[in-house]
């Protein structure tokens, strides 16, 4: 299947909580993008994402993080799209108070976010035609 995937750095303007703490919000922005753009990549059109059925918050996001989001288009019906979402922290930043530039990459990344949905392109905005 189709899949999308980006890589960011949270800044400190993404950090709505004390200690630079990200809201899980930001995580579904991300997956709403990539939706976007599987949508684009499929169909021709950016479609609406009409619902999520399950989204999980597994570990802290902070400023300075770098986080890898995937998508990928699991189920096409007439004019839905099913997807997937996953959102890892690939590099931690802000590790020492006394060195606030200082960052490691993890060996292993973390997940701290899951989700799935459905989106919907109608007929008529189906632009490209899969054989």
């Amino acid at each position: 299947m189709l899949e999308a995937k980006l890589r960011l750095r949270m800044s400190q303007a993404d950090a709505h909580y004390g200690g630079d703490l990200v809201d899980g919000a930001r995580m579904t922005t991300l997956f709403g993008d990539l939706a976007t753009e599987l949508l684009i990549r499929h169909d021709g059109d950016e479609g609406l994402f009409v619902a999520y059925d399950n989204v999980q918050f597994l570990a802290p996001v902070y400023a300075g993080d770098y986080i890898e989001a995937t998508a990928t288009i699991t189920r096409v019906g007439n004019t839905s799209r099913g997807m997937s979402f996953k959102a890892v922290k690939v590099i931690e930043g802000n590790i020492d108070p006394e060195a606030p530039s200082a960052a490691r990459v993890l060996d292993e990344p973390i997940e701290v976010a899951r989700a799935s949905g459905t989106c919907v392109v109608p007929k008529e905005k189906q632009r490209l035609q899969k054989k």
